[in-house]
Parts: C-alpha cells; sequence; structure tokens
C-alpha cells in the first residue's frame, strides 16, 4: 500500500583520471536538476507558493507512476477504494528488489532467523499482548452523518494549511501551530478535542460540527474455524508471531543469545506490508559486537528535548549519541545505524532523512527507548521505520498467558551461591482444596513473582489466609497457610535465568516505496521547447528493469545481435527488456527512462554495441560477448558506470539518439 512520498538526488561518481571530466560534468548536471526537483518538494510551510509547488511535484510524479502502471487504484472499474492500490509490473518489481535488498543488508548480513507467520491470530494472542485493549486511534464522528475521522488527522491538516496559506500568520501563532504539531502524537484524547473546538474545526466534507474524540480498535475482528466459536483478528503487527515462537527459536539457535528473528507479511486495516525484526538480548547487556562498524556514522536526529523547545533537527554522529545516553543502547544504536545505511543505499535522499525520538507520553509504557526513521517528502515528514527498545514486556506477556516459561539462560563457570525465594505448593492440601482446579493454582502460585509471593508470605503470617487471583480460573482463590511454604534460601545455582529484552526495527514497506519514487524523480529538457521529459533514477539495486536492448533500426542482423544478447542477459540473470519496435532510439530511450532503467544497449553492429547511462547519457562502446558481464558488474554494483568508462571507448550519440518525448 502507498501511503506517502518524496525527492533525490544521486552523489556524481568521482573521476578517477582527468580524462572522464565530461562524464563528470553531465552526472554534475543531472545532480543539479535532482536537486531542483528536490526543493521544490520540501520548500518552506508557511510560502503559499511552495505549497503548490509541492502539489505540482506530486500530480508529476503520481501522474507518471499511474500511467506507467507502477501502481494502480484497486477495483479501479468499480471506481477504487481509499487507500487500496495495486502494484503494476515495475511496481511490482521495485518492491520485490527492495524486500530482496532488506532480506540482504538484515537477515544474510546480521545472520538472523526467518519466520512466516499465518495473518489471522488467535484473540488469546492479542489479549496478552495488549492489542485487544490498546490498539486504537482517537476518531471524530460528523454529528449529523455519522462520518468518521481521525482526530489527530483533522488537527494535523487544519495547522498544516495554515502554515502553508495564512500569511497573516503572527509570530506567536505560528510558533504555536508548530508546537501542535510538534506534540501532536503526545495529546489525550482531552487535548486533542480541546484543539478541535478551540480552532473551530468541522467535518471536511459537510463542514457539520463533531463529536468529542472517542478509541476505535484498529484490528479486523473474524473468526477461526467454522463454528465461530473462536474469536481471532488480523494481526496488527508481524511481532507478536516470533515472540510466540521465541522458545523454539531460542532451541534452534543453540539455545544462545543474542540472536534476531524477522518477518515480512501483510497486515492492519488496510492491506500494509512490513517487514520486522525482533533482536532478543540479554537486559543487563546491551552492548553489540558490531556497534563500532556503524559508530562514526552522523546524519540527522531529532531528540525529544530538541522538540520539545521547538528546535530542528541536527546532524548527531551515532557513536556519541549513544555515549552520551541520547539513545539508550549501543543494539539501539547499532539497529538506527543500520537502518540509516539500509535506506540510503536503497536511493533515500539522506537529507531529507532523520530519526526522531519518540516524546515521553508518546512512547508505550514498556518501551526503555524508542526513534522514527522520517523521510520527507511532498507531504512533509512522515514515520518509515520505528526502531524500538521495548524491554522484555511482550515475553513477559506471553509467559503469563500461556504459562509456557519464555526465558533465557546464562551458565556460569563455577557455580554462585544466592539467597533465593523458594515457593513450595503443598500438592495434597491444594488438590483437597481446588480439585479439578488444583494444576491451574500451582502453577499461579509458582509464577508469583518476588513481591507479590513475599506479600503473601507476610499475610499468611499474620492471617492464615489470603485471597490470590488465579489468571487462568478468571478468579480470586482463599490460600491458606498450609497450602503453600514460602521461604528465602540459600541455594547454589549452575546458570541464571532471564527473559530477554527486544530491540525491534519495523519497516513500513508501502511508504518506503512511495518515498522513494519521490526521492529518484526528476525532469530534463526534451527537443521541444519548454518539453520536460520525466525519468525515475532508481539505483541499479532497486530498478525494476536493469536495462534494455534496442536494435538501432530493424533489419534482421541487428535483431539476431539483439537475441543473442537478451539470451546471455537471462543466462546472467539479470532483467530486461527487448524492444523491436520501429521507434526512433530517441523515443525508446525516453521511454525506458520513464520506468528508471538504468542501463540501454543499443544494437548498431554486429560485432560491437552501444551501452547507454540513463543519468549522465553517456555512451560507450561493449563488444557483444562482453555486454552482459558489463552489465552485471554495473547492475550488481561492483562496479560505477565511472569505472566501466574509464575501461571502453566513448561512444557519441548522433543526432537520431537525442532523447524524444515517449508515447503515452
Amino acid at each position: 500500500m502507498l501511503l506517502s512520498s518524496a525527492s533525490r538526488a544521486l552523489a556524481a561518481a568521482k573521476p578517477r583520471s582527468p580524462e572522464p571530466f565530461a562524464a563528470a560534468a553531465a552526472a554534475a548536471a543531472v545532480l543539479l536538476r535532482r536537486q531542483l526537483a528536490a526543493v521544490m518538494a520540501a520548500a518552506p510551510a508557511s510560502s503559499a507558493s511552495a505549497a503548490g509547488n509541492r502539489e505540482a511535484f506530486r500530480v508529476a510524479v503520481t501522474n507518471t507512476l499511474e500511467r506507467r502502471l507502477f501502481y494502480v487504484p484497486s477495483f479501479k472499474i468499480y471506481g477504487g477504494v481509499a487507500g487500496l492500490y495495486d502494484y503494476g509490473p515495475p511496481g511490482c518489481a521495485v518492491k520485490a528488489n527492495v524486500l530482496a535488498f532488506w532480506r540482504q543488508h538484515f537477515v544474510l548480513e546480521e545472520g538472523m532467523l526467518e519466520v512466516d507467520c499465518p495473518c489471522v491470530t488467535p484473540e488469546v494472542v492479542l489479549k496478552a499482548s495488549g492489542h485487544v485493549d490498546k490498539f486504537t486511534d482517537l476518531m471524530v464522528k460528523d454529528e449529523k452523518t455519522g462520518t468518521c475521522y481521525r482526530a489527530d488527522h483533522l488537527l494535523k491538516d487544519f495547522c498544516k494549511d495554515k502554515l502553508e496559506k495564512d500569511n497573516t500568520l503572527s509570530p506567536e501563532k505560528t510558533a504555536e501551530f508548530n508546537h501542535v504539531l510538534a506534540v501532536l502524537d503526545d495529546l489525550s484524547a482531552e487535548q486533542l478535542g480541546a484543539k478541535i473546538k478551540e480552532y473551530g474545526i468541522v467535518a471536511p466534507d459537510t463542514k457539520n460540527p463533531l463529536s468529542d474524540p472517542y478509541p476505535f480498535n484498529l484490528m479486523f475482528q473474524t473468526s477461526i474455524g467454522p463454528s465461530g466459536l473462536s474469536p481471532g483478528y488480523m494481526r496488527p503487527e508481524t511481532a507478536q508471531g516470533i515472540f510466540v515462537n521465541f522458545k523454539d527459536l531460542y532451541y534452534y539457535n543453540g539455545n544462545k543469545l543474542p540472536f534476531a528473528a524477522a518477518q515480512i507479511g501483510l497486515l492492519r486495516v488496510r492491506e500494509f506490508t512490513l517487514a520486522e525484526i525482533e533482536h532478543f538480548v540479554d537486559p543487563e547487556d546491551k552492548s553489540h559486537p558490531k556497534f563500532r562498524d556503524v559508530s562514526d556514522l552522523e546524519f540527522l536526529m531529532f531528540p525529544r528535548e530538541q522538540q520539545l523547545t521547538g528546535k530542528s533537527a541536527m546532524k548527531l554522529n551515532i557513536g556519541q549519541a549513544v555515549s552520551e545516553g541520547t539513545v539508550n543502547n549501543e543494539t539501539l544504536g547499532y539497529f538506527i545505524g543500520r537502518v540509516y545505511l539500509f535506506l540510503t543505499q536503497l536511493g533515500i535522499d539522506k537529507d531529507r532523512l532523520r530519526f526522531r525520538q519518540h516524546l515521553p507520553n508518546e512512547m508505550a509504557h514498556y518501551a526503555a527507548d524508542c526513534w522514527d526513521a522520517e523521510i520527507e517528502c511532498s507531504f512533509g515528514w512522515i514515520e518509515c521505520v520505528g526502531i524500538a527498545d521495548r524491554s522484555a514486556y511482550d515475553l513477559r506477556a506471553h509467559s503469563d498467558k500461556s504459562g509456557v516459561a519464555l526465558e533465557a539462560h546464562e551458565k556460569f563457570a563455577e557455580p554462585r551461591e544466592v539467597e533465593k525465594l523458594v515457593i513450595t505448593p503443598s500438592k495434597k492440601e491444594l488438590g483437597l482444596a481446588f480439585k479439578g482446579n488444583q494444576r491451574m493454582v500451582l502453577e499461579a502460585l509458582e509464577a508469583m513473582s518476588e513481591t507479590e509471593a513475599l506479600n503473601m508470605k507476610s499475610a499468611l503470617e499474620s492471617k492464615g489466609e489470603v485471597e490470590f487471583k488465579v489468571c487462568t480460573l478468571g478468579k480470586d482463590v482463599t490460600i491458606k497457610k498450609s497450602m503453600v511454604s514460602i521461604n528465602m534460601e540459600k541455594k547454589k545455582e549452575h546458570q541464571r535465568k532471564f527473559t530477554p529484552s527486544v530491540i525491534e526495527p519495523s519497516f513500513g514497506i508501502g511508504r518506503i516505496i512511495y518515498c522513494l519514487f519521490e526521492h529518484c524523480f526528476y525532469q530534463r529538457p526534451g527537443k521541444a521547447e519548454d518539453e520536460q521529459l520525466n525519468v525515475f533514477g532508481f539505483p541499479p539495486l532497486v530498478a525494476p528493469i536493469k536495462c534494455t536492448v534496442f536494435p538501432l533500426v530493424k533489419i534482421e542482423k541487428f535483431e539476431v545481435v539483439a537475441k543473442k544478447i537478451s539470451k546471455a542477459l537471462t543466462a546472467a540473470g539479470i532483467s530486461h527488456i527487448i524492444d523491436m519496435t520501429g521507434n526512433t532510439i530517441g523515443k525508446r530511450y525516453a521511454r525506458t527512462d520513464e520506468i528508471g532503467v538504468p542501463l540501454a544497449i543499443t544494437v548498431d553492429n554486429t560485432t560491437s554495441v552501444t551501452v547507454r547511462d540513463r543519468d549522465s547519457k553517456d555512451q560507450i562502446r561493449v563488444e557483444v560477448d562482453e555486454v552482459a558481464s558489463v552489465v552485471k558488474e554495473v547492475t550488481d554494483g561492483q562496479s560505477t558506470w565511472a569505472d566501466i568508462m574509464w575501461r571502453y571507448p566513448a561512444h557519441t550519440a548522433s543526432a537520431a539518439e537525442e532523447e524524444e518525448a515517449p508515447e503515452t
């Protein structure tokens, strides 16, 4: 699902000698054009003309995406459904390439364990995780029509509209609206409702008054099995499937920590592709052995102190941010650095990417720290990745609910003498008192925390009995002094048992892809006056098609060579298009530039061919038998285009090869 957007400029390759200066100049010109597109999309929010520029830029991008079938509204012939989109062939290819790189960058390079769990999740799982009770958005209703709206979205749109279009705003009001946007996710239902009333915000479609905000659970409810007696939900995150499999994954990993598990899947209210990682770590040691690999990275970070004081994001060194405590621990910092590398290697502009720390009341109650990777686009800054230290909350919750201990252990080199609380239930007394419910009461007693057990010991010694809640029975029972012995004893231990903490990077794949579309989009002049040609400057890593093969003219000997090259490209695993239409070569270049194809092979000879770079438009001569290996070198990232130009003779484009507008 495509929810957001942004604009990118690739760095020009640095020539290795004075000879390819022309290539460097051409690349610099391309860079400048991309930067201008980015400026248009990111112009200051206070300018009405800037808002118009961003809108015009967005329209140019989305029109190109839909026309070239990257995506289209789902069920289009029936009028479509808001928020649902179908990926077309190039869109599917980009998505597949992004996910393949995600697996390479995280699952393979970090040695993670990948799982694939069902979308439908039993209610008991999501009850334990807290989603049934807490996975809500604050909504308001049109008081006359009953139409529902996200309360925070209405307030956000109002503030942004005022900042962009109202040139009469005082400095105080400007600061107020900016502050509301900064703390929007931190506002309670009462605060949201008060702001909506204060600003006179009404239903956008009818201008009718709105209700007070109320919580709405975001999960789709369903039933499992034909009886309908087993309730379930479409999962709101992929993480819970990993948590409930922790015991088996821990065993599979040789009972060793730390380790990480990963999953890609669909979820939530509308279809939304999420890729999540759960990195399990000892809560007493959140260092990371590879932290030094990222510690020197410097990028835009937006700590909570900066947000609360109205300041802007600033460039910080991630190593320094961890050492000073801005980022909670090394493992969290390591994944922030890895996420930065992942996004920028995909093609996200590093100057329009920032990591924003959650405000205190914005964080989940169990989180130790949380940062969002936000990407700027024509819609503003949007969250695309969340990187959170979730502590041990999830594993503890599922341990308590299921009765299965989801624990890790650390073996000691030498036994240690420790004072330990020992809970010894009397099976005989419990059996006489609770009969068939004996097992559930016994397990509940054994699962007590140290604080609960000491409180029970004190009550039993003073009163002789105590009321005790057994969750699996759903009621309180009376525990008498004869039923359980609770003592502190000195014991020798050979290992330490503990519940691991988890660091969770969570990726919204659809949002990342749309931002990538905007960051890679630019326009350049065509042959006709005022004509602009659309280009998607995808890095080869994510380009939907890696190269095209064009016979210069439609004659048999060139077509034979084109088919030979196509066969070699297929054998090398390189996605490509072979185009033998009679269109001019300029039209064919422009048409494939518009879907982001990095390289074009023009067959204009039977022994050697022309290879053209999309962004610089530079061309080289390559022998037919070598062309597939050259293309693979560039598209696999083994060599840059500048490296290749060094080794092969340049080819000067003829007038017939100049760019023309693609046929629509």
